[in-house]
Parts: structure tokens; sequence; C-alpha cells
């Protein structure tokens, strides 16, 4: 059989750009490792459906963190472009990457999560320090800050209402960190961790050589019970496939639901190829194995039509295709919550 051509993307316009560049340039590496792939790696900015019709590959792997690139738009283009490509469908990104709407979804399958509010500059809220202050659709800890009285509080608020149009407050809980990635619907080995920083914030993930990862932490059964059943519930209520990354907060209450992250890091530092290779799955295996389902996806699983370009060259635009439609779609979903659809929820 002829070897698959992949079109590994990267970059994107959003916050954690550098972590996908990381990402993608590691992904590509593994592919081509694998020994069954020609890779071509894009380096793009805000991408545009033109844009991607004239990039080589078959199969799209589609390696970007942020509303943009993880959140839904870039999920549209690649619907209308009509290849297969790894990762979650529009709406499925559009929930996971709006922490709201996903605990909302939480919330609906009876799972523990914090209490949160939505910030509206100007106006109060009701939500009583301690809290955690983030925004509702960024990742990798960016723009988040722990408060623990009134003036730590306006403090975040006056930093942080200039630069994310979109705030949340949520309690805090303090405890263990645990995170869960899937795999196919598959759980992978759960990983407490443990950090010298205030939290598991940006620096912690990507920086410091001293944050532990422990993997099958020690953990009650009945809490190691809730987090897989919650894990496989929010992943499954949302309509994700191939791959996420679900993290908790542990107390003496139990587990308690944080986010959904519908494509988690692919660095040395990231947790679910750590996962993943304590159950005995290569970081190149495990990329292999994504493009491969992805193109099984395929009516009859037939391979599409190859694209042949060889424009690999950066790609920046001013082009916002798609992206005025994705918070619409949000709300609409975050406010009806049902069930998703046999099509939205195909993981297959």
């Amino acid at each position: 059989m002829t070897e698959i051509q992949v079109l590994v993307l990267m970059g994107g316009p959003d916050a954690e750009r550098e972590i996908s560049l990381r990402s993608g340039a590691m992904v590509a590496a593994a592919l081509r490792e694998a020994g069954e792939f020609v890779v071509h790696e894009a380096v793009i900015d805000r991408l545009t459906s033109t844009q991607l019709r004239e990039l080589a590959g078959e199969v799209i792997f589609p390696v970007l963190h942020g509303p943009f690139g993880e959140g839904g738009p870039l999920q549209d283009i690649m619907e209308a472009d009509g290849r297969p490509y790894v990762g979650s469908r529009p709406r499925a990104a559009r929930l996971a990457m709006d922490k709201l709407a996903s605990k909302l979804f939480a919330r609906t399958a009876g799972i523990r999560t914090p209490p949160a509010r939505v910030l509206v500059a100007g106006e109060p809220c009701d939500l009583q320090c301690p809290v955690i202050v983030k925004p509702i659709d960024d990742g990798s800890s960016v723009g988040v800050r722990r408060c623990f009285d009134a003036a730590q509080f306006a403090a975040a608020r006056a930093e942080l209402e200039g630069t994310h149009p979109r705030l949340m407050a949520e309690k805090l809980i303090v405890g263990r960190e645990v995170t869960v990635g899937i795999l196919e619907r598959d759980l992978l080995p759960m990983i407490e961790i443990l950090t010298t920083q205030e939290f598991y914030n940006y620096e912690a993930k990507y920086e410091r050589s001293d944050t532990q990862y422990v993997l099958d932490p020690t953990l009650p059964a009945e809490v190691k019970a809730e987090i897989a059943a919650a894990s496989q519930a929010i992943y499954e209520r949302l309509g994700c496939r191939d791959i996420a990354r679900v993290d908790f907060m542990v107390d003496d209450a139990g587990a308690w639901f944080i986010e959904i992250n519908s494509m988690p890091g692919m660095t040395d530092h990231s947790l679910v190829p750590k996962a993943a290779a304590h159950a005995g799955i290569s970081f190149s295996q495990l990329c292999a194995r994504l493009v491969k389902r992805s193109l099984a996806r395929m009516k009859g699983g037939s391979r599409p039509p190859r694209n042949t370009a060889t424009n690999e060259a950066p790609i920046a635009s001013s082009d916002s295709e798609s992206a005025s439609t994705a918070s619409c779609e949000t709300e609409r979903a975050v406010a009806v919550a049902p069930e998703p659809s046999a099509q939205d929820q195909s993981n297959d």
C-alpha cells in the first residue's frame, strides 16, 4: 500500500501558538518515525478554506490549541474541505473549548463541577472567594488567577478584562490535580500532577523540570471509579472523538470536573503522550493510530483523492472565516444543552 500523505497543521492565531508549534513538530517527527507516512507540515495563522485546499495531504492532523484551532472555526473549515481529519467535529470542539458549556453538560450528567459565573465588566459577582478567574475559552492556564480575597479578585478582573473578552469565576477547589486521557473512547492511565508552583500553571506545564507526574496514582477506589465514569460521560455527551483529556480536582468530597481538552498538548511535557506510553503505546504509535482511525472513517474505508499540492510555506491571513458563527452556536448549545445527535456524537 502506498504511504499515507498526512498534513500536520500547527501554529494558529491563539495564545497557545508556541505550544502548538512544539506539538506539531513532535507529531510530524513521530509520524515520520512510524515509517508509513509522507508528512507535510504547515505553520498557519487564521487559515481559510482556499488556503487549506492548496495544501498537500489526504489526512489532516491539526495540532492547534485555542479558540480558533481547537474550538470550532478550523473544524468548520476542515469539514468543508472534505478530507478526513484527527479530532472532534465542530460542535463538540466548540462545547469542549467553552469551559462554561462543558460544565453545563457535566451538571446535566450529574457530574460534580465547581460553581461558576460569567464575569461581565462593571457588574458584581455573587461567587464568594476563594475563586479562580480564567478565560472561558483558552487553555494552558493562560490568564488564570487564583483569588483568596476581594482585593485579589478585583485585581485579577482589572488585569484580565482588558485582554480576554470572555471571563469566568469558578469556586476554587484545593486538592489533588488528576487528569485522564481518552484515546478512541478508551481511558488511558490516570495521572496526578505535583507542582512546586502555586498551581499547575503555564510555567509548571512547559518550562519547569521539577513538575512531577504520577502515573496510576493512589486514590480511593470510589474516587477512581467516579473519575473514570465522569470522563467517559462528558466525552460522550459532548460528542468528542479520537482523543481528549479530562481534568479534575480531588478533595474530601470527591472528584470535581474542571474542563475537557479536545486537542490536548503533544509535546514532551504533555500528559496524554505520557499516559499512552505508560499503557504501552509509543508516541509514534499514538500518532499513527489517530491518522489511521481518521482515514478509516471515510465511507467504506476508502482513501480520498490525494491532494498533491506542495505549498508548505507558512500561511498568514486576516480572514476570520467561521469565527463569528462559532460563539453564536456555542451560546445556543449552552442555552439548550441537548443530548448530542447521532451525527454530532459520531466518535467512530
